[in-house]
């Protein structure tokens, strides 16, 4: 069963993601509140996704997303953004830090369910 990171600043957010994840067949869901909070707990577990949102309060998702590519466990770990940025630089930035898909917020939950599978069947 693959074990799921979510991180985002909104207490809502997580709860529906992991409600959206645990639905989906998904049930091991770790939630963190911010980029700070994200990199501490994928450094004590090793996860098979990755869920950020980006704009949060003391880490980012991009300097997440860049702090989780410099550790050997997740070089290649599969990273969705799950963010309010919709515009071209910014899934250009994206893409540029390692972020493996973009979901815009609000999110239909089987949306983020096909994306999930996409990637972890990578």
């Amino acid at each position: 069963m693959p074990k799921i990171l979510i991180v985002d600043d909104s207490n809502m957010l997580r709860d529906m993601v992991k409600y959206a994840l645990n639905e989906g067949g998904y049930p091991d869901v770790t939630e963190a509140i911010d980029g700070v909070d994200g990199l501490e707990k994928a450094k004590a577990t090793v996860f098979d996704l990755i869920v950020t949102d980006i704009n949060m309060p003391n880490m980012n998702g991009f300097d997440l997303i860049v702090e989780l590519r410099k550790l050997p466990s997740y070089a290649k770990t599969p990273i969705l953004t799950l963010t309010t940025e919709k515009n071209d630089d910014m899934k250009a930035k994206g893409k540029a830090v390692g972020a493996t898909g973009w979901i815009v917020k609000p999110f239909v939950p089987e949306q983020l369910l096909k994306a999930v599978g996409i990637v972890l069947s990578r």
